[in-house]
């Protein structure tokens, strides 16, 4: 095990990695099988992809991306928090996110998404609540970010994505995650956003 990684770290970054490069590069299908369709959904048809498709991404740079922000975030959240309520914040994020898109497009039969986004977004923004005064090195850009003004970006990005309409990435998922990691904390360990404001204060 890589030291410093918690399991449910482990096992998150190891399942989207094999799952994602296998779907771009090794079977297709996979991808096709795994994806969230509302319309489906909606219906009671494929409801495991509420889970697969968040295990899948639309292109190499949308894994990668991902994957590092999962990585600077994600990892440190586990240790500070415990693998059990860490892999419960992943697999909620990753559901309740799905909750927009369900609503949005459950009367669209050829909307079809995918991306680990939501669950990556609840993780970013409980993280950001044990750690606000934490930054990133992102290339190329040269200097830190700080956490929160990433996470801010995250979202004008996600916002700007979402209107695109282009792909299948979930970009309205980030924000449903970005609530689930902010109530997740509030529910779980209400004091973490006294201590945050502590910290940001001084």
């Amino acid at each position: 095990m890589l030291a410093g990684v918690g399991p449910a770290s482990l096992f998150i970054l190891g399942a989207n990695l094999a799952l994602g490069v296998a779907g771009l590069f090794i079977a297709p299908t996979i991808i096709e099988r795994g994806l969230f369709r509302p319309f489906q959904f909606a219906r009671g048809h494929n409801r495991y992809t509420a889970l697969t498709s968040g295990f899948l991404h639309a292109d190499l740079p949308h894994l990668i991306f991902n994957m590092i922000t999962f990585w600077f975030f994600g990892v440190p959240l586990e240790r500070r928090i415990g693998t059990l309520l860490f892999a419960l914040l992943y697999v909620l994020g990753l559901v309740f996110s799905l909750v927009g898109s369900l609503h949005k497009h459950r009367n669209d039969p050829q909307y079809a998404t995918l991306g680990a986004s939501g669950a990556i977004s609840a993780v970013l923004f409980a993280s950001i609540v044990y750690f606000p005064t934490q930054s990133l090195m992102i290339l190329p850009i040269p200097i830190p970010i700080p956490a929160p003004l990433f996470a801010v970006g995250y979202l004008v990005y996600s916002a700007w994505s979402a209107r695109q309409q282009r792909g299948r990435i979930n970009h309205d998922a980030h924000f449903g995650g970005a609530l689930v990691g902010l109530a997740f904390v509030a529910l779980t360990d209400p004091a973490a956003y006294t201590r945050a404001f502590d910290l940001i204060s001084r």
